[in-house]
């Protein structure tokens, strides 16, 4: 694609340019620039077309595995594009990601170097910085961090946008809104940082199908600007040998250290060759390797299965009566509370979540699928409240009883005594379940029969089809098995485990179909 594009009559290149972005952070950095590093470079800030002066390349894809040197990189660029070389005046930069720890890392890389005693008098001179803006005070240009409260955009001009970690995005909103910010300078950039993930149908699965249709199709996209730079294994396999993994991290051959942890980590999820650590494998080939595995054998259903739970409620449920499932953690983090009801061979679960506001700003909770859920009325943030009181589950279930009948209330013990009680108050029955490998074991069948055979339905519920993704099954050996939290920080199971406390009862709901053909209301 880049020999295509260089053939170009009406390409050049600006040697200068190539040049400068390389020596100018150089002396004041305290790492070098790895090939692939100067490799891009050369692309991004030295390839325009000769008769209008634009870039040949704006949008910039970085994807590798972790530790390749993407945020550091991501600084570099940055002190380059903010010089009196670049010349440009107030090309501001933005960077953005999921978390503010996430987003404040290569600023912080940039801060470090401004703060660094050897150049500090030096650069001083040349920057004003605080914990939260960068200026140069020549150029005016600007470097601050954003997280992913999308409301407050407004007003930006900025030259450069690093995404970082954008794998973590479940949508293209937040993209959006920084992006429609760019063309109030020159040669703006729009940059995106990632290794793989675990979010299928999301921003990156997008990027990555428009990776590969500019690279098979380049020839007739003389107009496309991405540059697709991708690092990862073909297939799965050639990560038993070592020598392999360079493909994914080209940093590899140049960092002695990253290499030895990663043989370290490749040690501890197997032994003799076989795999022992399930979650930590896949951790490492979907993170190290960018080759992202579905645990099939060990997740609780396929990407597509778990789509196909977006389903219609038919209106025959009206009048219904329901197991409610009830799960309660923390009362400073989430609650989930839903009904499970059957109708013609198939089983519904109605949930509604309620978050307390310092579980999303104490742990790195994706934002994007919160908002998404808020939209769609799957879940209530809490902001006055010191916690998550329980009238607020008992108050749920009694408007649902406008509709539908609740047999009885399940849940585990861990908050009964507090939760119970209310229930109980209100006139509701609660049934307390065990929470472990025994029930576990007993729910797996039918479970998988549900995802396998698509009779599970969570009608237009993105929200419980991602607490879903959240979990993997724990073979513990002799047939037994454990549902599991996939990551205890970034990964909410609430909804999950509410849906198996009612699956305990599965077996007392009677379908409405079995009594609602005989003529009882028309007396």
């Amino acid at each position: 694609m880049i020999k295509h594009k260089l053939d170009d009559p009406n390409v050049v290149i600006d040697h200068q340019a190539i040049e400068d972005s390389v020596n100018i952070p150089a002396p004041y950095f305290p790492f070098t620039l790895y090939p692939w590093q100067k490799f891009v470079n050369a692309c991004i800030f030295g390839a325009r077309y000769q008769d209008t002066g634009r870039l040949v390349w704006n949008q910039i894809l970085i994807m590798m595995g972790r530790g390749g040197g993407k945020n550091g990189y991501a600084a570099y660029l940055s002190f380059y594009m903010m010089s009196k070389q670049f010349q440009i005046k107030h090309y501001h930069i933005e960077f953005v990601a999921t978390s503010e720890k996430q987003a404040k890392t290569s600023f912080t890389d940039i801060k470090n170097v401004l703060d660094d005693p050897t150049y500090e008098k030096t650069l001083k001179k040349v920057f004003a910085a605080t914990k939260v803006l960068i200026q140069h005070r020549f150029t005016k240009a600007q470097v601050q961090y954003h997280t992913a409260n999308a409301k407050t955009k407004d007003g930006l001009r900025p030259g450069a946008i690093f995404f970082d970690e954008v794998h973590e995005y479940e949508g293209k909103k937040l993209i959006k809104v920084f992006r429609s910010a760019l063309g109030k300078v020159p040669d703006g950039r729009t940059f995106y940082l990632t290794t793989d993930g675990y979010v299928r149908g999301g921003f990156l699965d997008d990027m990555k199908d428009k990776a590969k249709h500019v690279l098979d199709n380049f020839q007739s996209l003389p107009k496309n600007k991405l540059f697709p730079f991708i690092c990862k294994l073909d297939h799965e396999k050639q990560v038993l040998d070592p020598t392999n993994w360079e493909m994914a991290n080209p940093s590899l051959p140049h960092n002695e250290e990253l290499y030895e942890t990663m043989l370290e980590e490749w040690e501890d999820c197997q032994v003799d060759g076989a795999v022992t650590d399930v979650v930590m494998h896949a951790e490492f080939l979907t993170k190290r390797m960018d080759f992202p595995v579905e645990m099939v054998k060990h997740q609780v259903a396929t990407y597509e299965d778990i789509l196909a739970t977006n389903q219609v409620l038919p209106k025959e449920l009206e009048g219904a009566t329901a197991i409610a499932g009830v799960d309660f953690a923390d009362v400073r983090d989430f609650c989930t509370v839903g009904l499970l009801l059957k109708y013609n061979g198939k089983r519904y679960w109605i949930q509604h979540t309620f978050i307390h506001h310092l579980a999303l700003k104490l742990q790195d909770i994706n934002p994007d699928i919160i908002e998404i859920a808020k939209s769609k009325g799957l879940c209530t943030i809490i902001e006055t409240d010191k916690s998550i009181k329980p009238e607020r589950v008992v108050n749920w279930l009694k408007e649902k009883l406008q509709t539908y009948g609740i047999q009885k209330v399940a849940m585990d013990t861990f908050r009964e005594s507090i939760l119970g009680v209310k229930l109980k108050e209100a006139g509701f029955e609660v049934d307390v379940v065990r929470r472990g490998n025994v029930t576990h074991s007993k729910l797996a069948p039918m479970i998988d029969d549900m995802f396998i055979n698509q009779t599970i339905v969570f009608p237009d519920d993105p929200l419980m089809r991602w607490f879903v993704g959240n979990v993997y099954v724990d073979e513990l050996g002799n047939g037994n098995k454990e549902y599991k939290k996939i990551d205890k920080e970034k990964r909410k199971t609430d909804g999950f485990f509410a849906f198996t406390h009612a699956l305990n009862f599965d077996h007392e709901l009677v379908e409405p179909s079995a009594w609602m053909d005989f003529d009882v209301f028309t007396y």
